[in-house]
């Protein structure tokens, strides 16, 4: 399934369904077929958003800090995790979309 998101402001955004399900609950939203992301919820979508990557970040390096204290070598697990898609990535499309959204005070929908 893919999530297809659509605004006024923006061209479609379209995510596979496992990465927008998880947007989705991470701005509170339940990850139906159909949705819509209002103008006035959009600032706290774009704050859970932010919240979100800023916790994720803060994991992977504490998780860095930790190896290199045990004075474990992580040349390996260095490689595969910046080959990783980390959610700052997965979630910029669509926080540009909720900006750009907001400053017109146009809504966002999805569709499956």
């Amino acid at each position: 399934m893919l999530y297809k998101f659509k605004s006024r402001s923006t061209a479609d955004l379209i995510l596979l369904e496992p990465q927008g399900r998880r947007l989705l609950q991470i701005i509170g939203k339940e990850p139906a077929a159909r949705g819509i992301v209002t103008a006035a919820q959009i600032p706290a979508a774009i704050s859970a958003l932010e919240a979100a990557v800023a916790a994720e970040e803060q994991r992977i390096a504490q998780a860095r800090a930790d190896r290199e204290a045990e004075g474990l070598s992580a040349e390996g697990e260095e490689d595969a995790q910046s080959d990783a898609v980390r959610l700052r990535q997965r979630a910029a499309p669509f926080i540009e979309m909720l900006r750009r959204s907001a400053a017109e005070d146009n809504d966002v929908v999805w569709g499956a």
